[in-house]
C-alpha cells in the first residue's frame, strides 16, 4: 500500500494512521506546547468530530477517545535550535596518537 489518499505516502507511522483513519492524531492528543487557550479550543474541536465519528465509525470513535487519555504529542518541527555539543578537549601531557607504556 505504497499509495494511500490522493498519492500521499506515508512515511511514518503516525502519517499511516492519520491517513488511514482519516483523523488528524494531534486533534486528539495536543501538543507539547499549547497554551491553555489553544487546549480548551482543540477539546471542543475534538469533542464535536468525536460525535460524528461515533454516528459514522464507532471503531474510529473509540480508537480517537483513547487518545483523548494520553500524553500530548512531542513537537513535530525542530525548535530552531541545535543541541548542545560537547567539546572534547585533550589532556594535559597527552598527545594525539601517543600510547600509555604499560
Amino acid at each position: 500500500m505504497k499509495t494511500i489518499v490522493a498519492g500521499h505516502e506515508p512515511v511514518t507511522p503516525t502519517e499511516f494512521i492519520e491517513l488511514a483513519l482519516g483523523i488528524d492524531l494531534e486533534l486528539f492528543t495536543g501538543s507539547a506546547t499549547e497554551s491553555a487557550m489553544e487546549r480548551a479550543a482543540r477539546l471542543d474541536v475534538a469533542h464535536e468530530v468525536l460525535a460524528e465519528l461515533r454516528e459514522s465509525d464507532p471503531e474510529t470513535a473509540a480508537y480517537a477517545e483513547s487518545l483523548l487519555r494520553t500524553l500530548p504529542l512531542k513537537q513535530s518541527r525542530p525548535s530552531g535550535r541545535r543541541p548542545r555539543r560537547a567539546v572534547r578537549r585533550p589532556v594535559k601531557g597527552c598527545t594525539v596518537g601517543s600510547a600509555v607504556a604499560a
